[in-house]
């Protein structure tokens, strides 16, 4: 007796009793799996006694593995392949007569049975990111899937046919497979696991875009991890799945941000867009199999934008307030006649600090939330009048000149310097032209410090000055004073940042520097012959070596200042006109800001120098500017006011 394959019999393997063992079952193990002539999977044995063969040994043990049974054991692919098997017989090349009685009954069983498998792969499919490595529920999966795509080549196989095919085919099951995973995924993405408690309070929207966000993450580990085991390479499932987590992703997406969001969420809504999304898809447990790029943007740009202008306008005001409030605080201090307070003896001001600090905080931020640095730098669009509102509140302590003011001036002159920093260092956190129109307020703020610290020592200094160039300088060594009244001043000037006041000190020397030249200019001297000029030129020699040691000395790192001095003094020294004419094109060259009337005024001193000489080194030194590049020289002389 044999058992059909399309038996309904819930019984589990059938064995063919033998004489003498009445309906007791064999209990031997199988060696070779057949196909029984009726599509059946059997196993035939020879049954053995006393470790010999049986005598009855042309009576074998088949045991017949039926339709039902792999269900039960959820071997779809070979329930299947028993399914399409007697479907050959019933419609294919493969005929019996002694079936063709019952046809139209075998056919209607055949569907019965189709239906009950398409129902065991669509759960076994449903279930497919619930199973884990190892278990049951793996080969069920992996059975499924066998099962989807061989029916799918059963298909193609009958459109080619040129006759009439079973009324279920096309089965589809391909399209059922995908359109199981897609109901699969938005159920999940519906009703995502919930997450461990938060210490950090979220927003209901909050709360439900991170629940889709870690559904999607872990469903897309499971894929990877588990999943694409189940399939062949070439169906590139974890791609598939990713793409459809994205598509209900920016779905659910979509529809929140059409509800209009508070500052709050739309703050968490860009940065699961541009920041944690992409971040997610470029782990590396994810990276080798999902193609991130394909997928595109979580949002188009027309629901992006305004998100995002909603977020930039936020953080731009946010900003605003803080710098104007810090600011405010700055002048609350200077008000109430307190100092800023000291380190290590210089005063010291927070207010860069805390700028600084916020802005580059909150575009870096930006940039991640936004996904773009440059609408990121438009947060600082509107630095440039709150650094014009800073250099106001500096000209109105210097104005005012109150007992605290010279400090608040020498703690501001560190807060310029960490703002120009910033913004030379660290352009990438600004526009091109707020950075630039920013540097521009603060040269100002700079040379305006400098001039309200430095005037009053240039008044006490002034009576020194006056003696510069005249005939009793020459005679009488009065420049010693002059060191002497300067060096006091310098220690007066401390109180700011060493920088600063190497800054402040070597603007000092140039100060000094152009009121020697300009006095020298000014003519009261009169060189008439050469023994005077040489003694004018040891003078001022010395004058620049002295100068220089003791500027160097005190912190100014404006060397070449020294170099014009000696260039002058070289040129009362020189008697040839060829030789003033080198010299003079030589200080020309250094300081394209040179004019022909500082060059007359210095030659001038030469008494015994003609016009027509003059006149002619006046010449050399206009075809020597035509022929220098004035970029990236020093301006000096252009200080220099001569008559």
């Amino acid at each position: 007796m044999r058992t059909l394959s399309g038996s309904t019999e819930p019984d589990g393997f059938k064995f063919n009793s033998l004489p003498g063992h009445g309906t007791k079952s064999a209990g031997c193990w199988f060696k070779k799996l057949f196909r029984g002539p009726r599509g059946q999977d059997s196993v035939t044995a020879p049954f053995t006694t006393d470790g010999r063969t049986s005598p009855r040994d042309d009576l074998s043990q088949q045991v017949i593995i039926t339709f039902e049974q792999h269900l039960e054991e959820r071997h779809f692919s070979e329930a299947s392949q028993l399914l399409m098997d007697r479907e050959e017989r019933l419609f294919g090349e493969i005929t019996e007569a002694e079936g063709l009685s019952d046809h139209a009954e075998n056919v209607n069983k055949l569907a019965a049975d189709y239906s009950v498998l398409k129902r065991h792969i669509e759960q076994s499919l449903q279930q497919s990111l619930s199973v884990t490595a190892g278990e049951v529920g793996t080969k069920a999966l992996m059975s499924a899937v066998k099962a989807v795509y061989q029916e799918d080549k059963q298909d193609q196989l009958w459109k080619q046919r040129g006759q009439t095919a079973p009324s279920w085919r096309p089965n589809g099951w391909k399209e059922l497979h995908d359109k199981t995973l897609r109901t699969l995924v938005k159920d999940r993405m519906d009703k995502p696991s919930m997450p461990p408690p938060s210490q950090v309070e979220q927003s209901s929207v909050a709360a439900h875009i991170n629940g889709m966000g870690r559904q999607l993450k872990m469903d897309l580990l499971m894929v990877v991890d588990v999943v694409k085991g189940c399939y062949p390479p070439e169906t590139d499932i974890c791609n598939f799945y990713a793409r459809l987590y994205h598509q209900t992703f920016s779905s659910r997406l979509r529809k929140i941000a059409d509800y209009g969001l508070e500052d709050k969420d739309c703050n968490f809504l860009l940065r699961w867009v541009n920041e944690f999304y992409p971040e997610l898809l470029q782990k590396r447990e994810l990276a080798s199999d999902i193609n991130n790029e394909a997928l595109g943007k979580l949002l188009p740009n027309e629901l992006l934008e305004p998100l995002e202008e909603q977020y930039l306008n936020k953080q731009q005001s946010e900003l605003m307030t803080y710098i104007s409030r810090v600011l405010e605080e700055a002048k609350q201090m200077w008000n109430n006649g307190e100092e800023p307070t000291k380190e290590d003896g210089c005063y010291v001001s927070p207010v860069a600090y805390d700028i600084i600090q916020l802005i580059n905080g909150m575009v870096t931020s930006a940039e991640k939330v936004v996904g773009d640095l440059y609408k990121a730098q438009t947060i600082t669009c509107k630095l440039n009048s709150l650094m014009q509102s800073f250099k106001i509140f500096q000209d109105e302590v210097m104005k005012q000149n109150k007992p605290n003011s010279k400090a608040i001036i020498k703690a501001n002159l560190g807060c310029v310097e960490e703002f120009r920093e910033v913004l030379s260092k660290n352009g990438h956190l600004f526009l091109e032209d707020v950075r630039q129109n920013c540097l521009h307020v603060l040269t100002d703020m700079k040379e305006s410090a400098h001039a309200y610290l430095l005037n009053p020592v240039h008044k006490d200094l002034k009576p020194e000055y006056l003696k510069l160039g005249t005939s009793e300088w020459l005679n009488k060594p009065l420049f010693e004073k002059l060191l002497i009244r300067i060096q006091d001043q310098i220690e007066n000037l401390q109180g700011s940042k060493e920088s600063c006041h190497q800054e402040l000190i070597g603007q000092f020397h140039q100060d000094v520097t152009v009121e020697y030249v300009k006095r020298l200019l000014k003519g009261d001297v009169k060189l008439k012959d050469k023994e005077r000029q040489e003694k004018a030129y040891m003078t001022v020699t010395d004058n620049a070596e002295r100068l220089h040691n003791l500027f160097i000395r005190m912190g100014s790192k404006e060397e070449w200042l020294k170099e014009i001095l000696t260039k002058i003094a070289e040129v009362l020294k020189l008697q040839d006109l060829p030789a003033i004419q080198m010299q003079v094109a030589s200080l020309g060259s250094a300081f394209p800001d040179l004019s022909e009337r500082h060059v007359s005024a210095l030659l001038k001193l030469k008494t015994n120098f003609s016009r027509a000489d003059r006149k002619t080194v006046k010449a050399t030194l206009s075809d020597t500017l035509r022929e220098t590049a004035a970029v990236g020289a020093r301006p000096f002389f252009s200080k220099v006011q001569v008559k």
